[in-house]
């Protein structure tokens, strides 16, 4: 919202300062976003006359000027303008000014070998307009050699604040002059309309087909207008805050938009058609005044007459009614509109207008005839004419609602101590009406302030004009030193996982929460369950029941597209049946090609891809990122179908299972239309149990200072038994001693009977106490044995 330091002194007597005026702006909620003095920038320019205008001897658009700067002087400045010419009077900037239009230092120089010293400006160059045609062309009788900026009264400071939505009484100048009065900066001058005759015709009837839409609309048919431009200072006023002067008819519209905060539209009466009728759009098209071509719906509001829409109602008229020089009877209209509908239509549209702006803020609704009756006069001034009684349509509403208000809430809500008088001096100013009377006070609130709706309102209203910078500023009480855990533990492992597998080297994808029915069934799902009712697409038909599902096609989709080696991994939910319990979030990852945990692409000392162990590396990263107890796990090879069975592994913590790692099964791949070989993990994040709260202390870590010693063992053991089963067992024989067992080899060969195999392994026993001897070490051994036989069945080779 710009206006101009003058105009807000229409309104608002006052001898504040520009500074004071500013800085109470600001302190009233009603923030300053800048300030253009244009006093100081035009200061250093004169007005001059052109005495002699040559054509310079090197350029044919260029001219030679003799120019009389008024003191005294003769100064030679060289000027493309296609005025300029002898005996016009300019406005001169000398060498050494500022030009702000341009940016540009001035300084003598040499043009096409003829020196200039000085140049005669433009009104773009001086920051006025966009207007740059020609050099400026002042009367005959402009003093020669006084300040422009004094002569034009052009220097007038250029304000402009921020509006808040809530606040549309301020998008008008009387807005902002009233709360600076309020403030205590001046006095609110009385809004006068000025005295005229209403001897001209009715203007036509008008129908509202929409009293939702409008409720209120007034029309005035004003015949005898001689249309043409509006006073200069009218002029000067919309140019300062960016408007562009059209024609007087216009520019009275614009100008009370910005002045009182109230949109009207003037029509040309020759070219309406018949009586008005307020309706619902009906799909037309028409042209408004900015050009361009609408479509209009029946959820949009129109005015409209025989000849159809004439203006899309409270944002923008139509080029077919719009006025112009040849404008001699017009009809002024001032109504109504409901809020949501303006905004919502030209947010449809794509129309931005000063009118929509203020219409869907809400606008006073009592000032609707008043102001109709000010653009009456201010047209009668400007233009001449007969103005005809008003025609009004439906009901003004009344805005005002009455507030039961305790004084003591003031203290209560902002810990400032206001006076009652003061209180009640402020809502006054503010234009509320305050009975004082009565117990708690009744406030009516006035018809331009549509958003004080309760007592917080009021008491906003008072702490923001008595002074915010009063409220004394309290710290929030702290009930705790420490505070409290905010994230849960599975949204915690869901940040630690992501970081954890970023730094193995994979990059995180985010992929469909549903997948094709084939792919849920390759991995597990596929159950009638978890089929949608209405897909989006026909190959996002399922939920997920793995990640793993979305992960290889998306790697999938970048091999095909020139990208191998990839690692990608996701943390997302995956869905197991339809019951709250049965969505789970997984941690999954997929590797192809050269892409391993120990690094990416070709190497000269031997090209790796990517297997089993990088996954099971991948898993274990994970799981031991998010506190999960990887020294425990046990590893068992009943992996999912879906997986390779010979290069595979489930993750375990006793009967519960953690994960999965490994390759995929090749007719998966292939299903797919996949790589050929891809490996990849899934840690299921709800199944790693949280560590114990009340743990127990962990002793000092203590080295024993004896040597260890080491025995190996070969046993002979079914087919069918897991090396995992004697390393457990021959761990367990002597929990003291035994610190580490090991496999190093398994045979199968001549030696070994049919359907068994050769397990070697290597125990460590370590004493902590004393040296072993050698019946220490033979008891140990025997140990080992006898548990490992009781464990698997298994002997001793010989």
């Amino acid at each position: 919202m710009k206006f101009t330091l003058s105009w807000l002194k229409d309104h608002l007597e006052t001898d504040a300062s520009l500074e004071t005026i500013i800085d109470q702006l600001t302190a009233i909620g009603l923030e300053v976003e800048g300030v253009e003095d244009r006093a100081a920038a035009l200061a250093p320019f004169r007005i001059a006359r052109v005495l002699t205008a040559d054509q310079h001897p090197n350029a044919d658009r260029l001219r030679v000027l003799t120019v009389d700067p008024g003191d005294g002087s003769k100064v030679q400045v060289v000027c493309g303008a296609p005025n300029a010419r002898a005996g016009l009077v300019g406005v001169f900037a000398a060498p050494g000014t500022h030009v702000p239009g341009t940016g540009v230092d001035l300084a003598v120089g040499s043009i096409r070998g003829v020196e200039s010293h000085g140049m005669m400006l433009s009104e773009r160059e001086m920051g006025l307009s966009d207007e740059h045609d020609g050099i400026v062309d002042l009367p005959q009788d402009a003093p020669v050699g006084t300040p422009y900026v004094a002569w034009a009264d052009v220097g007038d400071p250029v304000v402009e604040i921020g509006v808040t939505p809530n606040r549309a009484d301020c998008l008008g100048i009387r807005g902002i002059a009233r709360d600076l009065a309020a403030a205590g900066l001046g006095t609110l001058k009385p809004l006068t309309v000025a005295d005229f005759a209403v001897d001209g015709s009715a203007a036509p009837a008008v129908t509202i087909d929409a009293p939702d839409l409008c409720p209120a609309f007034g029309l005035r048919l004003i015949e005898g207008v001689a249309n043409g431009a509006s006073p200069e200072w009218m002029q000067r006023r919309l140019r300062s805050i960016g408007l562009r002067p059209i024609n007087a008819l216009v520019d009275v519209t614009n100008y009370l938009t910005y002045d009182v905060g109230r949109p009207l539209h003037v029509f040309d009466a020759d070219k309406v058609s018949g009586d008005l009728v307020v309706r619902r759009g009906a799909g037309e098209e028409f042209e408004a005044l900015d050009g361009r071509f609408y479509k209009v719906t029946d959820a949009m509001c129109v005015i409209a007459d025989s000849n159809g829409v004439e203006s899309l109602a409270g944002i923008m008229g139509g080029e077919a009614s719009g006025s112009s020089e040849a404008t001699t009877r017009v009809l002024v209209e001032s109504a109504l509109w409901e809020p949501i509908n303006i905004a919502r239509t030209g947010r449809t549209l794509g129309i931005h207008s000063d009118a929509r702006h203020r219409f869907e803020r809400g606008v006073d609704p009592a000032f609707m005839l008043p102001g109709l009756d000010y653009a009456t006069a201010m047209i009668l001034s400007m233009c001449g004419g007969k103005a005809g009684p008003v025609t009004v349509a439906g009901t003004v509403p009344d805005a005002k609602r009455t507030i039961a208000f305790p004084p003591a809430e003031v203290m209560r809500l902002s810990g400032l101590e206001v006076d009652e008088a003061k209180q009640a001096e402020v809502l006054d100013r503010l234009g509320f009406t305050v009975d004082t009377s009565a117990s708690p006070w009744a406030v009516t609130t006035p018809s331009w302030r549509a958003d004080v709706e309760g007592k917080a309102d009021l008491v906003e209203e008072i702490v923001r004009i008595v002074g915010i910078d009063d409220v004394e500023p309290t710290p929030l009480v702290r009930t705790d030193p420490v505070a409290p855990k905010v994230l849960t533990t599975l949204q915690q492992r869901v940040a630690t996982v992501r970081r954890a597998l970023a730094t193995q080297g994979m990059t995180e994808a985010v992929t469909w929460s549903f997948v094709s029915h084939e792919d849920a069934v390759a991995f597990g799902g596929g159950s009638q369950a978890l089929r949608l009712a209405n897909p989006i697409a026909e190959a996002l038909s399922d939920m997920r029941p793995s990640l793993l599902a979305g992960l290889v096609r998306a790697v999938t989709r970048n091999v095909n597209r020139g990208h191998p080696d990839l690692a990608l991994f996701e943390v997302g939910q995956v869905f197991a049946g339809d019951e709250p319990a049965d969505q789970t979030t997984q941690a999954a990852g997929v590797r192809q090609g050269r892409n391993t945990a120990a690094g990416v692409g070709r190497h000269w000392d031997g090209d790796e891809t990517a297997d089993a162990f990088d996954a099971k590396a991948d898993i274990l990263a994970a799981l031991t990122a998010i506190g999960g107890p990887a020294d425990r796990c046990e590893i068992t090879r009943d992996a999912p179908a879906y997986y390779h069975p010979g290069r595979s592994g489930t993750l375990r913590l006793g009967p519960n299972v953690l994960g999965h790692f490994g390759e995929l099964h090749p007719a998966v791949l292939a299903g797919m239309d996949a790589p050929e070989r891809l490996v990849a993990f899934e840690l299921t994040l709800e199944k790693v149990p949280e560590p114990r709260r009340n743990a127990t202390k962990k002793p000092n870590f203590s080295a024993s200072d004896l040597m260890p010693v080491r025995r190996d063992f070969a046993f002979l053991v079914s087919e069918d038994i897991d090396a995992r089963a004697i390393t457990k067992a021959a761990r367990g024989a002597r929990k003291d001693l035994v610190s580490d067992v090991a496999v190093f080899d398994v045979y199968r060969g001549t030696g070994v009977p049919e359907g068994q195999k050769s397990v070697a392994v290597e125990a460590t026993l370590q004493p902590s106490g004393k040296t072993l001897t050698d019946d220490d070490i033979e008891k140990v051994s025997a140990d080992i044995i006898a548990a490992v036989a009781k464990a698997t069945g298994a002997t001793l080779r010989a």
